[in-house]
């Protein structure tokens, strides 16, 4: 068994499932690990010089998610330029979409970002600085607006709050 074909069979449904809680859509989150596979055989030598060949191919598959939210964000600028805005209706969620997805989706793409990559793919913060590109301060601040962000969309769900302060007694 070659390299590529080992780290596959060890990575590739973690990776897919993490990029699903990215994208929310798994035909896309196949798509753009697949796509991070191919990339990676392309590559002279494999994985030779990569100390972690899990963490580049997230890393790429995100890249290649952003890459593709950028195009449709700037093809859906072209197309409402083009003709009339026409009235979209969503159908309702499937019943196999959780209550987490559909929070995940309905929140911020940044917040979303750095959420799954934390708690999905369970990168630090300086991890997930490396993978988006951005300062460790911005991840923690995204993090922790993404989870206020989730909270006020799920139901029940509590965030951690401060122990109560003790009562202090002067004798």
């Amino acid at each position: 068994m070659s390299e590529l074909e080992g780290v596959y069979h060890a990575c590739y449904r973690r990776l897919v499932t993490q990029l699903y809680a990215f994208t929310t859509d798994l035909s896309e989150a196949q798509d753009v690990v697949q796509e991070a596979f191919a990339r990676a055989a392309a590559r002279p030598g494999g994985f030779t010089g990569i100390d972690n060949p899990e963490a580049w191919l997230r890393t790429v598959a995100v890249n290649v998610v952003r890459r593709r939210w950028r195009r449709r964000k700037l093809l859906d600028l072209i197309m409402l330029r083009e003709r009339a805005v026409q009235r979209h209706v969503d159908a309702g969620p499937s019943p196999e979409r959780t209550d987490l997805t559909e929070a995940l989706d309905a929140i911020p793409r940044t917040y979303r970002e750095v959420i799954v990559l934390h708690y999905y793919a369970d990168l630090s913060v300086e991890e997930i600085s490396a993978t988006l590109g951005v300062p460790g301060g911005t991840v923690k601040s995204r993090l922790s607006r993404g989870r206020a962000a989730l909270a006020e969309r799920l139901p029940g769900y509590r965030t951690p709050t401060a122990a109560p302060a003790k009562e202090v007694r002067h004798a």
